[in-house]
C-alpha cells in the first residue's frame, strides 16, 4: 500500500485520490466533532477517543510498520505539542459554545491560515480563481456562524469567549494541518507516520483527565468508553485521510476541501442534535460547497 501511494505522488491520479480523501475527511471530521460535543463532557469524550486510538495504534506502531528514522523524533515531539494545544482549546470551546455556533468559526479560520502557511512552507500558490473560491467558501462558513449566533439559543455571557476560543482553535487547526503535512512528507513510509502519530497523540488527554475519570460511576464510564472506540476508528479514517491527502497533493487545496465539513456538521446538528436548519442556512451551506468546487475547478 505504501509503494502504491508513493507512486501516485505528483500525478493526476494522486490529485484525484487526494481530493477524494479530503472530502472523506470532511464528512468524518464533522461526525468526529459531533461525537466529542454530544451530551458528554467534551474533555472526557476526547480522552476516551484518544485513549482508544492510542491503544489500538500501539501494536501497529511497535510491531507492524517500519520504525521512524532518528530525524522523525523531533518532528513527533512538535506534533505532540501542537495537538495538545489544539485539543485543549477545542474542549474549552465546546464547553462554552453551541456546536453549530463555534464549529463554523473553527473551520472557517483553519483553511485561510493553512493556505497562507502552505504557501510559505511548501511554496504552493493559488490562482485568482482559487482565491475567489476560498472567499466564497469563507463567506458561507462565517455567514453560517453569524446566522447561528443571531438565531440559536446561546448564553450571551459566554458567547464572545467561545468565539475567541473558536478562532484560536482554528489557528491551531491550520498549524497542525501544515506541520502534519511536513511530518508525513518527511517520513519514508506514510503509514509509519500515521501509526506513530496516533500512538503518541493518544497519551495526553487520558492522563490530563484522569481525576475526572476517577469520579465516574461504571454506568457513566461505559457509554464514554463505547463512544471512544467508535471515535477512534472515525479518527483513523478522518485524520488519516487528510494526512494522506496532504502527502499526495497540495496542502492548501486539501485543507479547503476538508472545510466542507461545516456542511456535514450542520446536517448532523439538524438530524442528530435536533438543532434547527432553515432555508437561509441551507443557502449558506450551498455557498460553502460552491466555494470548494471553485477552488477545485480553478486549480
Amino acid at each position: 500500500m505504501s509503494e502504491f501511494l508513493l507512486a501516485l505522488e505528483g500525478t493526476e491520479a494522486g490529485h484525484r485520490l487526494a481530493m477524494a480523501l479530503a472530502l472523506l475527511a470532511a464528512l468524518l471530521h464533522a461526525v468526529f466533532g459531533a461525537l466529542q460535543k454530544g451530551r458528554f463532557d467534551p474533555w472526557l469524550s476526547r480522552a476516551a477517543i484518544d485513549a482508544s486510538y492510542g491503544v489500538i495504534a500501539a501494536p501497529v506502531a511497535l510491531f507492524l510498520v517500519p520504525w521512524p528514522g532518528p530525524h522523525m523524533w523531533p518532528i513527533f515531539a512538535w506534533v505532540f505539542v501542537i495537538h495538545v494545544g489544539y485539543k485543549v482549546l477545542q474542549a474549552m470551546t465546546y464547553q462554552r459554545g453551541a456546536y453549530t455556533v463555534v464549529y463554523p468559526v473553527v473551520r472557517g479560520t483553519g483553511p485561510l491560515v493553512t493556505v497562507l502557511a502552505a504557501g510559505a512552507v511548501f511554496g504552493e500558490a493559488f490562482t485568482a480563481t482559487q482565491w475567489l473560491g476560498v472567499g466564497v467558501l469563507l463567506a458561507g462558513i462565517f455567514g453560517l456562524a453569524v446566522y447561528n449566533i443571531l438565531h440559536a439559543s446561546v448564553d450571551r455571557q459566554t458567547l464572545y469567549v467561545a468565539l475567541g476560543l473558536a478562532f484560536l482553535t482554528g489557528v491551531f487547526v491550520a498549524l497542525y494541518t501544515t506541520y502534519d503535512a511536513y511530518g508525513i512528507r518527511a517520513a519514508a513510509d506514510p503509514f509509519t507516520f500515521l501509526a506513530w502519530f496516533f500512538f503518541i497523540d493518544g497519551i495526553f488527554m487520558p492522563a490530563f483527565t484522569w481525576r475526572r475519570w476517577c469520579g465516574l460511576t461504571a454506568a457513566e464510564a461505559v457509554p464514554l468508553i463505547q463512544r471512544g472506540v467508535i471515535g477512534a476508528f472515525i479518527a483513523y479514517f478522518s485524520f488519516g485521510s487528510i494526512m494522506l491527502a496532504t502527502r499526495l497533493d497540495k496542502v492548501g487545496e486539501a485543507a479547503v476541501l476538508r472545510e466542507t465539513s461545516t456542511v456535514f456538521a450542520a446536517v448532523i446538528g439538524w438530524v442528530v442534535l435536533k438543532e434547527t436548519v432553515g432555508p437561509r442556512r441551507l443557502g449558506l451551506m450551498a455557498l460553502i460547497a460552491a466555494g470548494a468546487v471553485i477552488v477545485e475547478m480553478g486549480g
